[in-house]
């Protein structure tokens, strides 16, 4: 009878342990994944954004109390927290630095604003934008374009601003040009709506590539 029990444990052992192995060598890939985007290093410099180009942002992104703005890189959270406290919407910032997180952080605090602007640390490339109406970016010009798979699933009839960069390969509905006080120089404010409208080279482009291949 010993020997049977000790042959059935035996025999669940060998049964259990590929599940329970690919169980932990799981766990372990989403640690070492999550260590990983925790410690990536930012891809831009944080630089303020003048208030009154955030200003001239959300005016030409035409923010309204239903929207829900996202930041794509919020620094110290100021466009989301002047979208809050102007226009009474919700608002998210994303920012990988623990740094900018803290500081927008203190500053919905600051403004009073947490029952409506929300701050996460997360990697802007990975999330799903499809729930925002608004996106606001200070990035550089081929991270904008890095955006655009993410950006070409937000709903018909959504709003993006780019402080300072273009998209290559896409037309803004609007250019407008922005004198600070604050740092007396000149700004540029993109602006475009989704559908996203593909410059005619980039599509004939695309198109070829298609045609030739196999």
């Amino acid at each position: 009878m010993y020997r049977i029990v000790l042959s059935t444990v035996a025999l669940l052992s060998l049964v259990f342990s590929p599940a329970l192995y690919g169980q932990q060598t799981a766990e372990k890939e989403a640690t070492e994944k999550k260590v990983a985007e925790e410690t990536r290093e930012p891809d831009v410099v944080f630089v303020p954004t003048p208030q009154e180009v955030v200003e001239k942002m959300l005016e030409l992104a035409k923010v309204t109390k239903k929207d829900l703005v996202y930041d794509l890189g919020c620094g110290d959270g100021r466009i989301v927290v002047t979208a809050a406290k102007k226009y009474g919407c919700k608002a998210v910032g994303y920012d990988i630095n623990p740094v900018r997180v803290k500081e927008s952080l203190e500053n919905v605090k600051k403004n009073k604003v947490e029952k409506l602007v929300t701050i996460e640390r997360k990697d802007i490339f990975k999330l799903d934008l499809s729930k925002a109406n608004v996106i606001t970016l200070y990035l550089l010009p081929s991270l904008n374009v890095k955006l655009i798979p993410q950006l070409e699933k937000l709903k018909p009839g959504s709003r993006i601003v780019s402080h300072d960069f273009a998209m290559a390969g896409v037309t803004p509905d609007k250019k407008v040009e922005v004198k600070s006080k604050e740092d007396e120089r000149g700004h540029t404010v993109y602006f475009w709506t989704t559908p996203l409208k593909k410059e005619k080279k980039e599509e004939e482009s695309r198109e070829k590539a298609e045609a030739v291949t196999p």
